[in-house]
């Protein structure tokens, strides 16, 4: 696919050809069904007619130029489109289109007077379409449904004074006034003191999600109990619920191996099948003592008819769709159809450990320092060294000591990766991170840091060892489950962190995971993924997707945990589980798993039929009207077994 769907726009140009889901335009679904199904009912109503006249009601009149004029206006009333397809795709370069094995069959069956056979095949096709418009279009309403929540108005606040303005008018730093029970326009801060929220729109979880003074609120939050006043930050086409959508409907633009194969299968399959259709017709001249060229050139029109390949054309596409919109229904953005196919075939998962299996709200447990040092001034001064960093450690340290004092006056700072951060303060220099930190230092310590189990906040002044900091993490509470689950998917789970080792242990422990590795560089966990990759093959790399940028790049697909947490997340990663919690990816497993199903059914299922008809059409044991059922009942039966997958509860 070539281009951006637009969905929500509706601003397709009617360009049939296999690239957009067999080449019809499903996306603006205007008007009611009934208007849809009318070019069927007509020329279903003059078909019906016709074969009455000729079969049971006969009359004098209804012969010959009548006769043909009436079918023939059937047969334009839902086979015209058909024609101008097949003469575009030829205009275009794409001359062994689907249009075109109709156009043939059906003109060729006017040619020797199989006049309700054409019409027959026309109409049956036009339905097939209609019904792919309504699953598509349904496919698409349901994620537009549940992703584009935003209300078209806000209520905002100029001078003490509410108004009510479009939402797209709002601009930023303006105020928000939330009733309870209304839904939020667009992404800002909260004003309020506190307020709860049905984050459902944005996670598929209904738990209410409180939050405080200063905290982020996005677009498609619904406020629960108290009015609220929200500060505008962001742009209504640039709030995050904008991006997501955006990311969801563009994401057929990423296909699958399968669908890229089928497409070129179909443009290798179609000439092939016009060329042997060719011969059904001329070559028994050769070899049959009493051809009957309206015979042959009639099985020539079924095997044309038969060899269709709308049904993969259609149902392939269809069923990955139908995955990404069930996927996005609980919470989990697929970037692109190729990644169902990805995590389908998964067989390791490795994730990082804070923020992913752990809740990434630390807590200070203790503080142990040297008696020759003032605890109270070296925790001011690691206050405001931390509170450089974004990292939750530095939160925890801030929410422990207090407001930053600004008295501390820094000269300079810095941060080194993997190990802590540095400052020259008071023209001595502090350092505050891991032990590896003290080490590159040569800063000395008698004891054995690998014995405390907790996180760990070593701290140097003026080239002196002072003592540490303890900071413990908590455990998710579907952590436990996410485990059990990939396990009965036999999935191996590794660990990767760059905690210290005792702490990622007694993580893995306690949650069962085989493989974990604490301690650990950006360039060390590359490596160990790198080993993974060598020895067990696929890989998914669960993170926060920014500063695992480089395993992410390295695995076979990237998950980010807190898509509402970063933009630049949502950017990085393959796939973004939106409400943090690790049991989304074993589903996120068992969806690719279930859409590669069903798109494999689909494509068995049209080639075993498909074979079966067309070797009866070659020998003269299938009529026109079993070609036509053998065509549109595949695709049908194929298009409503790719809709299945938006039922399913996962």
């Amino acid at each position: 696919m070539e281009h951006k769907h637009n969905h929500d726009e509706h601003n397709h140009n009617h360009n049939h050809n296999h690239h957009d889901h067999d080449g019809h335009d499903h996306s603006n679904v205007d008007g009611s069904r009934l208007k849809m199904f009318l070019p069927s009912i007509l020329a279903l109503i003059l078909l019906l007619g016709a074969i009455i006249l000729d079969n049971w009601v006969e009359q004098i009149w209804f012969i010959g130029t009548c006769r043909f004029i009436w079918y023939f206006v059937a047969y334009l009333i839902v086979g015209l489109e058909v024609i101008k397809d097949a003469v575009n795709s030829i205009i275009r370069g794409d001359v062994f289109s689907e249009f075109l094995l109709m156009g043939i069959a059906t003109i060729g069956a006017f040619a020797i007077g199989e006049y309700p056979e054409a019409v027959a095949v026309m109409l049956f096709y036009a339905v097939g379409e209609v019904f792919q418009t309504l699953a598509v279009s349904r496919a698409q309403r349901n994620i537009k449904s549940l992703l584009d929540q935003r209300p078209d108005e806000v209520t905002i606040l100029v001078d003490g004074k509410t108004k009510i303005i479009k939402a797209e008018d709002a601009e930023i730093g303006t105020i928000i006034q939330l009733k309870p029970g209304e839904k939020l326009g667009l992404d800002g801060e909260l004003l309020t003191d506190g307020a709860s929220f049905n984050t459902a729109a944005l996670t598929g979880e209904s738990k209410p999600d409180t939050k405080g003074k200063g905290e982020t609120v996005l677009a498609g939050m619904i406020n629960l109990n108290s009015a609220a006043q929200v500060k505008v930050t962001a742009a209504y086409a640039d709030s995050k619920l904008s991006r997501i959508l955006e990311l969801v409907q563009n994401a057929t633009a990423q296909k699958a191996p399968t669908e890229l194969f089928i497409r070129k299968f179909a443009k290798i399959y179609t000439p092939i099948v016009v060329f042997l259709a060719i011969a059904i017709c001329f070559i028994p001249f050769l070899i049959v003592e009493n051809y009957d060229f309206n015979d042959w050139l009639y099985r020539a029109l079924v095997f044309l008819v038969i060899s269709c390949p709308c049904a993969l054309v259609i149902s392939i596409p269809l069923g990955y769709f139908g995955g990404i919109g069930a996927a996005s229904r609980n919470g989990i953005l697929f970037k692109g159809s190729n990644f169902l196919d990805v995590m389908a075939s998964i067989q390791n998962v490795v994730m990082d450990k804070t923020g992913t299996m752990t809740e990434g709200v630390f807590k200070v447990k203790e503080t142990v320092f040297k008696h020759e040092f003032d605890k109270a001034e070296i925790l001011r001064m690691v206050n405001a060294i931390e509170n450089l960093s974004s990292h939750p450690v530095a939160t925890a340290i801030r929410e422990y000591v207090g407001k930053v004092d600004s008295t501390v006056i820094m000269d300079t700072n810095q941060e080194i990766a993997g190990h802590g951060l540095k400052a020259i303060i008071n023209g001595k220099e502090l350092l505050a991170g891991n032990f590896k930190l003290m080490d590159k230092f040569g800063i000395t310590y008698d004891f054995n840091p690998s014995a405390i189990i907790y996180t760990t906040i070593a701290i140097s002044y003026d080239k002196k060892y002072v003592g540490y900091i303890t900071i413990a993490d908590q455990i998710k509470e579907d952590a436990q489950q996410t485990i059990n689950l990939l396990h009965k998917l036999n999935i191996k789970v590794t660990m990767l962190s760059g905690d210290k080792s005792s702490v990622v242990k007694f993580v893995a422990d306690q949650l069962g995971i085989e493989n974990a590795f604490g301690d650990l560089l950006p360039e060390d966990k590359v490596n160990k993924v790198k080993e993974i990759k060598a020895q067990r093959g696929t890989v998914a790399f669960v993170g926060d997707g920014v500063n695992d940028a480089p395993v992410v790049a390295l695995s076979d697909v990237g998950i980010a945990m807190g898509g509402l947490g970063s933009d630049v997340t949502i950017e990085t990663a393959d796939v973004v589980i939106q409400d943090d919690k690790p049991s989304k990816i074993p589903m996120a497993i068992a969806i690719g798993r279930q859409t590669k199903k069903i798109v494999w059914q689909n494509i068995t299922f049209a080639f075993i039929v498909k074979a079966v008809v067309l070797i009866l059409g070659a020998g003269g044991l299938a009529i026109m009207w079993e070609a036509v059922f053998a065509d549109v009942g595949v695709a049908l039966i194929a298009i409503l077994n790719a809709v299945r997958i938006q039922r399913m509860k996962f």
